[in-house]
């Protein structure tokens, strides 16, 4: 056995001891039902930021990020704008929903909307969004950890085995101590996940040969036809090296999705839709329930502003931007390294292997400093860990809350409310193993449906927080009519489709559309139409219950309404300039990409500074938002609960569907 897999293994071993120790330790802590789902509203603030950084971005920022990035160049790094829109969804919904929690006694999302909305029907779909968003991409998780550890031991494990070797210690401190075991192993992998990036963009760095040298090979590289696609040639992209510019605004040419677009992939459009899709983590059912485990709103600005958009937006621009487009000039395409005499430190992953693309930079430093290969193993690992066991306790909290309690046992006590909340774990754990060990032809598919499912409860989220007009009937139609655009804009639709014999007329993301876009232009639609058609005094004066109550604690001061017009414009042109059509700007505008780096403005090519530009506008987006326009900030007045056993009782329902 080689000196890094035993370093390996010492370093898991080591974590998997913090893991388990905070499962006992959140099971003795657990004495109420509330206690286990949703800490017991009591959250630490610092515990909170560093564990929602966790969730929010997973092993997929760690692992498949960078490849993405070497496969698709800086047009794909456009992505790296999640560390901003992720939390966006944050700043739009979390502070209210917190209040809405914690004034009338919510535990879960479903409890929540069904109790708004006056009907079950939201209730059922809100679970349905939770478990497929949780399973598909616990399965991808899990998954790529069993990957990891079948690289970096020389296939002594194979992926199978460690997949599920290690999703059972998840499972146990999971099961065990609830969301507050998930709170505080997060908080150590957020530290370990910026740390990991971080040293592995410096390894890249080092070995390209530093700042100045890397901009040189991208000028070489821009120069050149070398790439998946030669020129971009694409509307409004120019006519360039398609690593170093997007291709266009949009690509009708694409047909409806079945041609590959020219000049690659990420048109203005698709990074916006796309970016929509990823603003599905925090509008995700489990995080509604983050939103309810905190004592107050006082953590919810500084993750989403500082933790997220600015840290996280930090490492992904500078750091994972380096080890994607780096790696071509370190062997990974050898056309490319060989026109900058660059190192050949990696194997050619030109044949769509950039999945292994992390896992060989760890493995670069082997001989060198074997134990950094097992710390950074375990940081890759903690990143994918820290996502699944977030969606592993909240979908088992919803299954016990909105489904046995709700409907089999409605005066279940703590510790049958606990006991199935373990149970619900455990169905989730096993059914993303079994998927992830089946279903591995169609897992990325899979996967590729969760965020752009969550995104789907935009409306809702924005029913119950913002627009009282909208009805339960346009909620829930639309919600179902947008879970259903996803599925048939992605390719898992055609698969359904083909079962029965049935071609569809389209294909992935017609006309460069991501699924989350079309989903939405459908959710949307049903949702305002029957919205309009189904309004009743009755219903309304219920829902307005909700929103006098949020409007005599959450509403602006009188001395800053007239920063509301501000903040509008400054949202609408961060997303058209920064992550939407607007972006092909960015192209060229700092110097053509086949210009060389003396006519570079930064030394770097137009959309990396493009990209770093927006970045540094988007943290000061988030900052307006969440801080001078108090969408996240800690209410002027106290919210008293209406509940005395607060979280333990589910509010009162009435009406239905």
């Amino acid at each position: 056995m080689s000196a890094k897999v035993v370093w390996l293994f010492v370093f898991v071993a080591l974590y998997w001891a913090y893991c388990i120790y905070w499962g006992i330790k959140g099971a003795r802590m657990s004495k109420t039902a509330s206690d286990y789902f949703i800490s017991g509203r009591s959250l630490a603030m610092w515990v909170f930021v560093l564990a929602a950084t966790a969730t929010s971005f997973s092993g997929w920022t760690f692992m498949g990020h960078p490849g993405l990035i070497y496969r698709d160049g800086f047009q794909y790094a456009y992505a790296s704008f999640y560390a901003i829109t992720i939390p966006f969804t944050g700043v739009m919904f979390l502070k209210r929903q917190w209040m809405l929690g914690k004034r009338f006694g919510f535990v879960t999302p479903g409890e929540m909307l069904a109790t708004y909305f006056q009907g079950d029907g939201i209730r059922l779909l809100v679970v349905l969004v939770a478990l497929l968003f949780s399973i598909p991409y616990l399965g991808l998780q899990l998954r790529a950890s069993g990957f990891l550890f079948n690289v970096l031991t020389d296939n002594l494990l194979s992926v199978e085995v460690g997949m599920w070797v290690l999703s059972a210690v998840v499972f146990i401190y999971v099961a065990s101590g609830g969301l507050r075991a998930v709170a505080y192993v997060d908080t150590v992998q957020c530290l370990m996940l910026a740390f990991g990036i971080i040293a592995i963009g410096i390894i890249a760095y080092a070995e390209l040969g530093g700042w100045t040298a890397f901009g040189e090979k991208l000028a070489a590289l821009g120069q050149t036809g070398i790439g998946k696609w030669k020129t971009t040639q694409g509307w409004g992209g120019g006519d360039y090296n398609a690593y170093l510019a997007i291709p266009g605004v949009i690509q009708f040419t694409a047909g409806l999705g079945k041609e590959t677009p020219v000049g690659g992939l990420w048109t203005g459009i698709m990074v916006l839709t796309y970016m929509f899709a990823l603003m599905g983590i925090h509008s995700a059912p489990a995080f509604t329930m983050w939103s309810f485990s905190n004592a107050n709103p006082r953590p919810f600005a500084p993750q989403q502003v500082w933790a997220s958009s600015f840290g996280i937006g930090l490492i992904l621009f500078f750091f994972t931007a380096a080890q994607g487009m780096g790696a071509h000039f370190l062997g990974a395409t050898p056309e490319a390294t060989a026109l900058v005499n660059g190192a050949n430190m990696m194997p050619d992953l030109t044949a769509n292997k950039q999945g292994g693309l992390v896992p060989h930079y760890i493995n670069t430093v082997g001989d060198a400093a074997p134990w950094l290969v097992g710390l950074l193993a375990v940081c890759a690992l903690a990143a994918m860990q820290s996502t699944g066991a977030a969606y592993m306790s909240t979908a088992g909290g919803m299954l016990t809350r909105d489904l046995y309690k709700r409907y089999l046992n409605p005066s279940a006590d703590h510790a049958t409310q606990k006991l199935f909340g373990r149970i619900g774990v455990l169905v989730i754990v096993l059914s993303a193993l079994v998927v992830a060990t089946t279903a591995k032809d169609a897992l990325v598919l899979l996967g590729g449906l969760a965020v752009a499912f969550g995104f789907q409860m935009w409306p809702s989220l924005a029913a119950i927080c913002w627009f009282p007009w909208i009805t339960r009937q346009g909620a829930t139609l639309g919600l179902a009519a947008g879970l259903i655009a996803v599925i048939f804009t992605e390719n898992f639709g055609a698969s359904i489709a083909g079962f029965f014999g049935i071609e569809l007329g389209w294909g992935r993301w017609p006309w460069t559309i991501h699924s989350a876009g079309w989903g939405m232009i459908f959710n949307l639609t049903v949702c305002l139409v029957v919205s309009a058609m189904t309004q009743d005094e009755g219903a309304t004066q219920h829902r307005m219950k909700y929103h006098n109550f949020l409007r005599e604690h959450a509403s602006l001061p009188e001395s800053k309404k007239g920063l509301v017009p501000v903040a509008w414009g400054i949202t609408l042109i961060w997303l058209f300039f920064g992550i939407g059509p607007g972006a092909v700007i960015g192209n060229d505008i700092f110097g053509a990409p086949n210009a060389g780096m003396e006519n570079w403005t930064f030394g770097i090519p137009s959309i990396w500074a493009w990209q770093i530009l927006w970045w540094a506008i988007g943290v000061f987006m988030m900052w307006f938002l969440a801080y001078k326009m108090e969408m996240s900030t800690v209410p002027d007045r106290e919210i008293e609960s209406l509940v005395d056993d607060i979280g333990d009782a589910a509010p009162a329902q009435s009406g239905g569907d």
